[in-house]
């Protein structure tokens, strides 16, 4: 019985032991003086099971068929179970079974199946309750990146790192997966997210070395600002970068993150996903669109604060890598421990601005497509400048190989 009921009982008890009359108990049950009656005949007639509920003990006439139930329930433990890292969560299992198997289920109903048979029992951990910082605006007004190293691909392949950029208005998601989190991953994320939705307006990162480092000693002398190459890239796009100085703060990006490890490795290994390149196909090609359309919310206002997207030969003039480099008198230019020759050549008449085509050792630092006028590549001396502008050609060779290799700039 209820607690309701057994109050009923309580005072009905006091009524037939004369302590209160049935206007008294009328008053204390808050019911009224007809209904009153009605509970003490039946309290009369059969004693405290009077008062008990109807359908107390009774199926549910909403109630899902036994037969049902034990083949969901079979379906499970086969397909959707295992360790408690493997075993698919109530809402998981429900896609799953809707997507695979053609059963439509609730998931609060699965929840209540599994937890009676013992194969869900999941427990929350208490935490420390932080406030919330309030959403953006618009839709591009600040987007979150962070990588999320994890064993995606289980024993199957790699460990691997999970880059992961979701807007803060919307928690619109782009991802792709690669080896480690440098400057080419975060790169490429977010090439692929302007290519989407276009520029967006600010990035909040982490003080990772990828994304902003502090000032050595030397350029705190001279009072210059340190920009990584991800940095640079961002300066050109108009992107702001923000760094978060601890998790919680970029609290949005490593929630999802917890998803993606919930949900992506189950599906991942549904799939027999063995392979970054393989991953990344899923994911463009089901997996985000999936998620975005689960996850995603409106913005609190309609304005998309995106800037346009640029050309592609605009996004291969960012998204390089440019050092800065001097030529000595005997026309050499040195990286580290290695150096690179330039001789002059005439150009014999052909086109003086030429597609460069650098020597390995060189393709990382010094490859641009360099056009009359532009100053946004990489930072020659004047000499080197006036070569260019003037339409003389230099070979270079590089000295980190056995075998020199010649390449133009």
């Amino acid at each position: 019985m209820s607690s309701c009921e057994l109050e009923r009982v309580e005072v009905m008890g006091r009524v037939g032991s004369g302590d209160l009359k049935l206007r008294d108990a009328a008053v204390m049950l808050e019911l009224s003086y007809r209904q009153t009656k009605r509970l003490w005949r039946r309290y009369r007639r059969v004693g405290s099971k009077g008062l008990k509920h109807g359908n107390a003990g009774r199926r549910s006439n909403h109630s899902k068929p036994l037969k049902l139930r034990r083949r969901v329930l079979n379906l499970i433990r086969g397909k959707y179970s295992g360790s408690e890292e493997e075993r698919f969560g109530p809402t998981l299992a429900a896609e799953h079974l809707a997507e695979e198997d053609g059963i439509v289920m609730d998931h609060e109903t699965l929840r209540r199946w599994m937890l009676a048979e013992r194969l869900w029992s999941r427990q929350r951990k208490g935490k420390k309750h932080c406030q919330r910082r309030e959403r953006k605006s618009h839709f591009g007004e600040l987007v979150q990146l962070d990588g999320s190293f994890h064993d995606w691909l289980e024993r199957r392949g790699p460990r691997g790192c999970l880059m992961n950029m979701v807007d803060d208005a919307t928690s619109q998601t782009q991802a792709g997966m690669g080896k480690e989190e440098t400057i080419w991953a975060a790169a490429a994320v977010l090439q692929a997210w302007i290519q989407k939705y276009g520029v967006p307006r600010a990035l909040y990162t982490d003080w990772k070395n990828v994304y902003q480092r502090k000032a050595t000693s030397a350029e705190q002398l001279r009072g210059k600002v340190p920009v990584t190459q991800f940095g640079r890239m961002c300066q050109k796009l108009g992107i702001r970068i923000l760094a978060a100085s601890s998790p919680q703060a970029k609290g949005r990006v490593e929630r999802i993150h917890g998803v993606h490890q919930d949900r992506l490795i189950k599906k991942l290994r549904r799939k027999g996903i063995d392979s970054y390149a393989a991953a990344n196909e899923y994911l463009e090609k089901e997996y985000l669109r999936e998620h975005n359309r689960r996850f995603t919310r409106p913005a609190a206002k309609p304005e998309d604060y995106h800037g346009r997207k640029p050309t592609a030969r605009e996004l291969r003039q960012i998204f390089r890598i440019e050092t800065e480099r001097t030529i000595s008198n005997d026309w050499v230019i040195r990286e580290n421990l290695g150096a690179a020759c330039a001789s002059r050549q005439n150009h014999r008449g052909e086109d003086a601005y030429e597609r460069p085509s650098v020597a390995p050792g060189l393709a990382k630092h010094e490859a641009t497509d360099f056009q009359p006028g532009d100053r946004s590549a990489t930072c020659w001396n004047t000499h080197l400048r006036f070569a260019l502008t003037t339409g003389l050609r230099f070979s270079a060779h590089s000295n980190d190989n056995i075998n020199n290799k010649r390449g133009h700039f």
